[in-house]
């Protein structure tokens, strides 16, 4: 079995469950995550013994998102002085590997359940938007927050949300980057069901996912395949196009302001440039 350095994997009895792990940065997607995460699903797309697939997280939350100190790398060849077409063009594919990292969670053809405790922020809405259901625990918190760290989101919640939770809600989160809870959460469609807390959300994805790995496992993954069918290309649409925008746009006197207010725990100050 794979030693895996940003998840836990274990199989059981047709289902498979990987759990982020690093709870001492809140599971930050960092460089391991976004090389490990499509291995980890193509693994578990090809294996036969898999029938459905359980994703949550370790320690307090789910996910803070994108490891903004480890992978800053990634942005400094485009925030250099001279960003010119070599180092936009490393970025855009950098950018695109990692956008190929989620959608390996949706092209898995086991359904995959998310259940979702402590935070949901970011990559992590990302990462739940490529799920087929997702629960949560009473305390959980979600944020499309790329707005507020002078992003635009570029890895899945743009192009998947809108059929989830609908435009309206969806324009509401993508644009503010405001925070919700579970409650919303369930109201408007993000999540299917609300648990008590994190060990009745994690049980109620595993015993869907048992419910689920005892039908007929081809006729399962039909029934994905034909609902995907017209979305997928649209999707792949979408994040092609987010990858170019990006690579073009991201570059901004107010990412530098948000990196640095990262980096030193204060509030960014946007001025528009």
């Amino acid at each position: 079995m794979t030693e895996w350095q940003s998840c836990t994997l274990r199989i059981a009895d047709r289902v498979a469950e990987v759990t982020l792990t690093g709870p001492g940065k809140h599971n930050a997607m960092g460089p391991d995550f976004w090389r490990e995460l499509p291995q980890v699903f193509a693994q578990l797309d090809a294996d036969p013994e898999v029938h459905a697939v359980v994703v949550t997280g370790s320690g307090r939350n789910f996910s803070v998102g994108l490891d903004l100190r480890a992978m800053q790398p990634v942005f400094e060849a485009v925030l250099a002085d001279r960003s010119l077409a070599a180092q936009r063009n490393a970025f855009h594919t950098a950018l695109r590997r990692m956008q190929q990292a989620i959608t390996a969670v949706a092209d898995c053809r086991k359904p995959v359940i998310a259940a979702v405790h402590g935070v949901c922020i970011g990559g992590g809405i990302d990462l739940i938007a490529a799920a087929d259901i997702r629960y949560a625990s009473a305390d959980a918190k979600f944020s499309v927050r790329e707005v507020k760290v002078a992003i635009v989101a570029d890895v899945g919640s743009l192009q998947r949300l809108p059929a989830i939770i609908g435009e309206g809600h969806f324009r509401e989160l993508a644009y503010t980057g405001k925070e919700i809870d579970a409650a919303r959460a369930e109201k408007i469609g993000l999540v299917n069901d609300v648990l008590p807390d994190a060990v009745a959300a994690l049980r109620r994805a595993r015993a869907t996912a048992r419910e689920i790995a005892a039908n007929p496992p081809l006729v399962v993954q039909g029934v994905k395949e034909i609902a995907e069918h017209g979305r997928r290309e649209a999707v792949a649409s979408g994040l092609r196009y987010v990858a170019a925008w990006n690579s073009a746009f991201l570059p901004s006197e107010d990412l530098i302001e948000a990196l640095d207010a990262v980096a030193t725990g204060r509030e960014s100050r946007f001025i528009g440039r």
